[in-house]
């Protein structure tokens, strides 16, 4: 088995394959996904999209590929993971990689649905929609990486996708304890928290999480959520869902027939699961 851990997607990505051709295989994969894929990289295809004044705009394939995950993240959470609100969070101070992110005066007043759709390899939107891919695209780029047959197991971040029955993963709480040790096995797993990325608004702070149902940063007792579901754009779908809706969310989870199982850590350290969470040994 061929192991290694790199930076990219602004996270460390960490990948397991069979053999050496199919590790390369799969680091190219993610290098040609952020080329186009990526909001932080002025010269990638959404990057210029999402410069382009025009309602109806031509796409790649990749980005066809990409946009429609991001769709069906949105249906099957209701709206409530949304690539289309892309302005929202950068008017809310996340415009730039969060590296470089500083600390905004005053909250912003903000008027966008951010309504989008594929049509015939076009994407037609609002004027002043942008996307941000966000952690459904890097979902989205872990399910390609092992389902077309290179990786055996990809980690983006924590956000995991494998096709390895033995699969074991450690979900850790936002202070770094080990919280639940998961027997994923074949399936995917991914983690939304809102602590690890915030930065000060006035007197306040923000987080990337936002809330469609009211334009701003999400109001949540849950610090963070991880959901188990067969791909990783669902399961990361899932746990933005579940961290959104906060004391809503595990009665949520139990209800999708795509969530296999749900773990959350409330803002006192307590934590919380479904039925359906297979723990490991």
């Amino acid at each position: 088995m061929r192991y290694g851990s790199f930076p990219g997607m602004g996270t460390t990505i960490e990948v397991w394959a069979e053999r050496e051709e199919l590790f390369d295989a799969t680091v190219r994969w993610l290098v040609d996904f952020e080329k186009v894929c990526s909001r932080f990289d002025p010269g990638s295809e959404l990057s210029r999209l999402n410069r382009d004044p025009r309602e109806r705009v031509p796409v790649s394939a990749i980005l066809s590929d990409a946009l429609g995950a991001a769709d069906h993240a949105r249906r099957i959470t209701g709206g409530l993971v949304d690539a289309g609100l892309g302005a929202v969070l950068q008017a809310w101070g996340y415009d730039r990689s969060f590296a470089e992110v500083t600390d905004i005066e005053i909250a912003p007043a903000v008027d966008c649905d951010g309504d989008w759709r594929i049509e015939a390899g076009q994407l037609a939107r609002e004027p002043g929609t942008h996307i941000d891919l966000g952690g459904v695209g890097k979902g989205w780029a872990c399910d390609v990486a092992v389902e077309s047959g290179w990786a055996t197991v990809i980690s983006a971040g924590g956000d995991i996708r494998s096709a390895d029955s033995e699969t074991r993963v450690p979900v850790l709480d936002p202070w770094g304890e080990t919280a639940a040790q998961v027997a994923l096995g074949v399936g995917a797993l991914a983690t939304s928290s809102t602590t690890r990325r915030r930065w000060g608004v006035g007197a306040g702070e923000a987080h990337h999480v936002i809330d469609p149902r009211t334009l701003a940063p999400a109001q949540t007792p849950i610090l963070s959520a991880t959901v188990v579901a067969e791909t990783a754009v669902e399961a990361e779908a899932g746990a933005k869902a579940v961290l959104i809706l906060g004391a809503e969310g595990l009665e949520w989870a139990e209800r999708q027939s795509w969530i296999r199982a749900t773990l959350v850590v409330w803002h006192d350290g307590s934590v919380f699961a479904t039925n359906g969470l297979e723990l490991a040994a």
